[in-house]
């Protein structure tokens, strides 16, 4: 699926959305639910994609290995908390999406903390010492 389709796709489940919310509020959610989750199995392979040409050029640069594995799971820790609170907002529950977007940036501040150590050690290396 191109980018056109996925957006027709995902216009086509906003005004069924809108059209049964009324209605059947449960099927209008569902609609929604399974639109997310078939554009993303859509987008998953592009994601791959993008994983695997950063996986090359960290390797051509000498970048270690743990630094972008960490880096890779941040990304995916960041888009898989979107897509929840996303959700949660569409069905109603705001308190549930900004506690899942607060449980998403303290797992990404964990994960960096190595980063940040390798930053801080390689800064400290540079700088003389008197």
């Amino acid at each position: 699926m191109d980018i056109l389709q996925i957006v027709l796709f995902g216009i086509v489940a906003s005004i069924l959305y809108i059209i049964l919310k009324d209605t059947n509020e449960t099927f209008a959610f569902l609609i929604i639910l399974m639109t997310s989750i078939i554009i993303f199995l859509t987008i998953i392979q592009q994601i791959r994609s993008v994983f695997m040409f950063i996986e090359r050029i960290a390797y051509q640069s000498n970048v270690q290995n743990i630094h972008l594995q960490t880096i890779l799971k941040i990304i995916g820790i960041a888009y898989i908390t979107e897509i929840g609170a996303n959700m949660t907002k569409d069905a109603g529950l705001s308190s549930v999406s900004s506690k899942i977007e607060l449980a998403g940036k303290i797992a990404i501040i964990l994960l960096a903390i190595p980063i940040l150590t390798a930053v801080i050690e390689a800064i400290l290396n540079v700088i003389p010492t008197t």
